[in-house]
């Protein structure tokens, strides 16, 4: 059975293919249009997936939208009717998004199918439903708890459960307004960040901070028994006056939801320009101890009710990896999957699973263990795009290209790292990477006035042998995408200063030799000239989505300052790199020292 799986008129927008419950292509639409998050329908991601599986429409048995707007409709018409007087137009513009879904089938007619008739049939998934179907059945578990928090989708911001098999059973939910996906973003935007998806940079931010502002911030949320998170609402504007948002197409703006209670209580907002100050490190810390505080609430409440040793862990919030690296201390659970596209992305594949196995009652077939779903590209692909722009370089053998690039990054030059099939979700693992050395403190410094331009206090990741990482990184857990943070061992620290964090952690990515046999080989390759099995890994691009295809490859090279570019078994050579780092940043320092 053929799926196409759909998530649409929302940020991350993008496309899946699962043939007999197994994903064989998976695309967000940001990494065509080169926009970020990118909203709307994903015409360009549903055309790459049926390219990559060699499938015709005629091919397709069902397709799956990760959106209901039938669903909670009863709770939907009992508060639209209880506030009809002060729900603004941006309220009322909300609503009649989800009404866009049914006209999904026009669209997909006009713009798929090229005007003709569409005669598969849509299915519609609650949210997240499809969010908790996207972590538990491509698990490794035959029973676990669920858990699916964000901001919102179909009125629901949290729902749990429990899977087992081909079914799952929904035990909870915390209905609009509340939720702590939207009191995080509120406090995000707060803090000058306001860009959509900017929340993990607030997670970076307050390791640097003290949790100082948390009694101000227990006057916003509280979460008590049964699951019961409230928000205090005259601090935000979501559920009256509103916040502008752009769901359609292109980027997915969405305006401040806080009011000025917040403003009274905590002081002028931070302007995005201005320097970070201490008061501002100090909220970042505050709002990611309050989160985490409702988060293992959360998550001890629902190992109470299920008794299940297994978690699995979807939605925007499930993106937090610092809280998740602390789950095994802080809850009883023993073993956790985390899904890699856990936002709103990765609800494209809850839904076309959730109609396999829930209600097709198909058998699982599939276990997530990688992220390579996106698209590849060949060698004489790529020796195409080469000879039409008269570029030079050297084609190289398989060893002798892992071999290059290991000795380039002991030098301490900067790699651009492009092979296989692009990573579906946030992260890159390994296949559309910028690989550096870890051990060097100034890196950091040097990567983001080259190529990254980002702020100084975000975290760089290591990719480790999966067989190595217990001799670096607390807990030993496999993590192979990137979703939890881990402690680096202290007498490790001054060995791989450039991905240790502020307080000792690391978000570590532990890489198998089966699933990517070719990274494994580099990562090993580095470790035999060097001692240390780690490589530094950023995602290749250069504020824009993760690059896609060689042509996003070679326009991020030729325009940054990168040394090396490995596009397949091509080398490159970028003659313009000649650079001494102006500053070694307090953080490098302090990493270096610890």
């Amino acid at each position: 059975m053929n799926i196409l799986g759909i998530n649409a008129y929302h940020g991350d927008a993008a496309a899946c293919i699962t043939q007999d419950g197994v994903l064989t292509a998976a695309c967000e639409e940001e990494r065509l249009r080169r926009i970020k998050h990118c909203a709307g329908f994903p015409r360009l991601a549903i055309q790459m997936c049926l390219n990559q599986t060699g499938l015709t429409l005629d091919e397709i048995d069902a397709i799956t939208i990760s959106r209901n707007p039938k669903a909670n409709l009863i709770q939907k018409m009992v508060y639209v009717s209880k506030n009809a007087r002060k729900l603004s137009a941006q309220i009322k513009n909300r609503l009649a998004n989800a009404l866009k879904i049914t006209s999904i089938h026009d669209e997909l007619e006009r713009t798929i199918f090229q005007n003709q008739s569409l005669k598969v049939k849509i299915y519609q998934v609650e949210h997240h439903l499809a969010h908790m179907a996207s972590c538990f059945f491509p698990s490794p578990f035959e029973e676990a708890a669920i858990l699916s928090i964000d901001g919102f989708g179909d009125f629901v911001s949290t729902k749990w459960g429990v899977g087992k098999g081909t079914s799952m059973k929904v035990l909870g939910q915390v209905k609009f307004p509340h939720s702590i996906g939207i009191f995080y973003t509120a406090i995000t935007q707060y803090l000058g960040f306001l860009n959509y998806g900017d929340e993990y940079k607030v997670m970076g931010l307050a390791a640097y901070g003290k949790p100082s502002y948390v009694s101000q911030f227990q006057e916003i949320i509280t979460c008590g028994a049964n699951f019961n998170v409230q928000l205090n609402l005259s601090y935000f504007t979501h559920h009256s006056t509103g916040v502008e948002m752009n769901w359609e197409e292109g980027y997915p703006y969405q305006s401040p939801c806080y009011s000025q209670k917040l403003i009274e209580l905590l002081g002028s907002p931070r302007h995005p320009e201005s320097p970070l100050t201490d008061r501002d490190r100090d909220l970042a810390a505050s709002l990611q101890h309050t989160f985490e505080e409702i988060y293992f609430g959360l998550l001890n409440q629902l190992y109470v009710k299920t008794k299940k040793k297994d978690l699995c862990l979807a939605g925007g919030c499930a993106l937090n990896s610092a809280a998740n690296g602390k789950i095994f201390e802080r809850t009883p659970f023993k073993n956790v999957f985390v899904q890699p596209a856990a936002g709103d992305a990765g609800t494209a594949l809850g839904s076309a699973l959730y109609t396999e196995h829930v209600l097709f009652k198909n058998p699982r077939r599939f276990q997530m263990r990688h992220t390579y779903f996106g698209p590849e590209f060949n060698m004489a692909q790529i020796k195409k795009t080469l000879t039409q722009e008269k570029l030079h370089y050297e084609e190289l053998g398989d060893e002798e290209i892992v071999t290059r690039a290991a000795q380039a990054l002991a030098d301490g030059k900067i790699v651009g790292w492009f092979q296989g099939q692009m990573e579906f979700g946030p992260r890159a693992l390994g296949n559309r990477s910028l690989l550096a050395d870890p051990r060097r403190a100034e890196m950091k410094a040097i990567l983001n006035e080259r190529i990254k331009h980002r702020e100084e206090f975000r975290p760089f990741a290591p990719s480790v042998l999966e067989e190595e990482a217990h001799h670096f990184f607390e807990p030993t857990i496999t993590n192979p995408f990137m979703t939890q943070v881990m402690k680096v061992k202290l007498e490790k620290r001054k060995a791989i200063p450039s991905v240790t964090h502020f307080d000792g952690t690391a978000r570590v990515h532990t890489v198998n030799r089966e699933v990517n046999p070719k990274y494994w080989a580099l990562i090993h390759a580095f470790g035999k000239l060097t001692g240390v099995p780690i490589i530094l890994n950023t995602s290749f691009n250069e504020n824009e989505p993760i690059v896609c295809t060689p042509e996003n490859a070679l326009n991020c090279f030729s325009r940054s300052r990168m040394d090396y570019l490995a596009l397949g078994n091509f080398w490159f050579e970028n003659p313009s790199t000649t650079f001494t780092p102006s500053s070694v940043t307090h953080a490098d320092i302090l990493a270096a020292q610890s």
